[in-house]
């Protein structure tokens, strides 16, 4: 544990020094993140100037909600993105057979290797959204930790579904536009689950499960969570984890190394 955690150290240091030589990028993303922030608002806000709420949900504790996401979005740009997204190109130039060969957990090299600072504005935003709810709707300390637990759970969940589908390049090279389709389905967790139709509300829960990531969350921190729903999400989290570790097992079995 000490050596993953030393090499852990040495990997985020050396890629925040390498990415902060282009400051201005911090800037633009900042600013990309206030504007896509701002759109969320503005939507949220139509739906809520004519009175009209979403079930059982008022305007902060929709806030609630569209917190936990843009924390969700600032985790997926700040180390999913960055790591994930380049499993295809290794595998498309061949540059997988050098992490093979290094003495760690080739997943571990794969989802940690480099980290960005461009999803801190996100995870700042979230924080101060949810903090601005949470002293309207008198939200306690207790919530806020109790809402932490499910919140890792959905970023486990996040994280094993992202990898996943980044190891299927094993078979299909060229699927850049496959976490994107995801992130795409994932942009329904910026409203809570009452915002859609029966039938969105199951595939939203069931298939895709989005619902775990934000509204679950949202809920046990608003303190009506069902206790159900909290294991329900912890039992997923470790099943698509345990599972993005047998998978990527799997899939190894399949490439072709460059040098073979």
């Amino acid at each position: 544990m000490k050596r993953y955690l030393r090499v852990l150290g040495l990997f985020w240091s050396t890629s925040l020094a390498a990415e902060m030589e282009y400051r201005v990028n911090f800037v633009l993303a900042a600013l990309s993140s206030l504007g896509n922030l701002i759109g969320s608002l503005f939507s949220l806000f139509l739906f809520y100037r004519t009175g009209y709420t979403f079930q059982g949900w008022s305007w902060e504790e929709t806030l609630v909600v569209l917190g936990i996401f843009t924390l969700l979005q600032g985790f997926s740009t700040t180390f999913l993105v960055p790591n994930l997204n380049r499993i295809v190109r290794q595998v498309q130039e061949g540059t997988l057979d050098f992490v093979l060969l290094k003495p760690i957990s080739s997943q571990f090299w794969l989802s940690t290797r480099s980290v960005s600072p461009w999803g801190i504005p996100d995870l700042i935003f979230g924080f101060l959204l949810i903090g601005y709810a949470g002293v309207h709707l008198g939200i306690s300390i207790n919530d806020y930790m109790i809402s932490a637990v499910p919140i890792a759970f959905g970023v486990a969940i996040l994280y094993s579904l992202w990898f996943m589908l980044g190891a299927t390049s094993i078979w299909f090279v060229k699927i850049f536009n496959v976490t994107e389709v995801l992130r795409g389905l994932l942009e329904a967790g910026r409203y809570p689950m009452m915002a859609y139709p029966t039938a969105y509300r199951f595939f939203f829960t069931f298939i895709v499960p989005v619902a775990f990531l934000t509204t679950v969350p949202a809920e046990a921190m608003l303190g009506r969570g069902d206790v159900g729903w909290v294991l329900g999400a912890g039992a997923l989290a470790v099943v698509l984890f345990l599972a993005s570790v047998g998978f990527w097992r799997f899939a190894l079995r399949f490439y072709t190394s460059a040098s073979s």
